[in-house]
């Protein structure tokens, strides 16, 4: 995947003017140039996914002053819809505008022609500043810019071949992992029982792709839920659901390409930090029938 476009902040250079000769000047102290101050300014700003902000001339002068950016964090994981959300609130616009941003014809992302046009799994989790000049459309194209930069590198295409899978379907299997790991130390274990799984032919079996068909965010899946008619039922249907069903970080695709080492085909979060992983169906049922005590013993809300 390509995506080398400039950044959506980015001002046009200016050309260059011819030099001319110049009647000698009187010494002066030495100062920043206008480049100079630039370089530093944007230093200043920079955060963990890089934009360049806009900058603003101080009235009457030269001087450059650098509009104080607000942050808006991206956690691994979020969900488009949350996304777009967290946009239209940081932005002060109203609901539905960052969506609309983002999906309605015509809306330019850059995204892979597997994605067919829908963002989910490429609003890249980060933190980005934003000011007064930033718009919706702006700041999505910068997320879906990054996540190309992050997830289109040699590395994670030849990992993703290793496993027989183009690099939108382990951006799939990753949104899975960063939904279903407890922590960050299972993201390669709950990795390797997506493949697994997917070796032998098995349906995924995972509440998280059921949460998403329904909107929802539990730990409780009950056997009606499994039942639902819905692309994203991987109890019923088998293979990978149509799109990610949330936008993962580098490290839930780095467990993807790189899995743990194990013949696991089952897991269940017994407890907070104890997460089970199993290739025998019995053992599993028993940690379920652990998992399930646990609910029941715990507090009311």
């Amino acid at each position: 995947m390509t995506y080398r476009q400039a950044s959506p902040y980015a001002h046009p250079r200016r050309p260059r003017r011819p030099s001319l000769p110049r009647p000698p000047r009187p010494p002066r102290r030495a100062r920043l140039t206008r480049r100079g101050r630039l370089a530093l300014l944007l230093g200043v700003v920079a955060v963990a996914a890089t934009i360049t902000v806009p900058l603003l001339l101080l009235p009457g002068g030269d001087e450059p002053a650098v509009e104080k950016p607000r942050t808006l964090l991206v956690p691994e994981g979020w969900r488009s819809a949350q996304v777009y959300t967290a946009v239209d609130r940081a932005l002060g616009l109203p609901e539905g505008t960052a969506r609309k941003a983002a999906t309605a014809p015509g809306a330019v992302l850059p995204l892979p022609d597997e994605a067919g046009g829908n963002p989910e799994g490429y609003l890249f989790p980060a933190t980005y500043p934003v000011v007064a000049a930033t718009t919706p459309e702006g700041l999505l194209r910068y997320m879906a810019q990054t996540a190309g930069e992050r997830f289109g590198t040699q590395r994670i295409a030849e990992g993703a071949r290793a496993y027989g899978m183009s690099v939108h379907q382990a951006v799939i299997v990753a949104s899975i992992v960063q939904a279903e790991a407890d922590s960050p130390e299972d993201m390669a274990k709950v990795a390797r029982v997506v493949h697994n799984r997917l070796a032998r032919g098995m349906a995924l079996q995972m509440d998280s792709t059921l949460n998403y068909a329904l909107g929802r965010s539990t730990v409780d899946t009950s056997l009606a839920d499994t039942k639902i008619k819905n692309p994203y039922n991987t109890y019923e249907r088998k293979g990978l659901p149509p799109t990610p069903i949330g936008n993962p970080g580098e490290q839930a695709v780095d467990a993807v390409i790189r899995p743990a080492d194990g013949d696991w085909l089952y897991f269940v979060t017994v407890a907070p930090g104890d997460t089970r992983f199993t290739a025998d169906y019995a053992l599993h049922q028993g940690h379920v029938a652990e998992f399930n005590a646990n609910r029941r013993a715990a507090p009311a809300g």
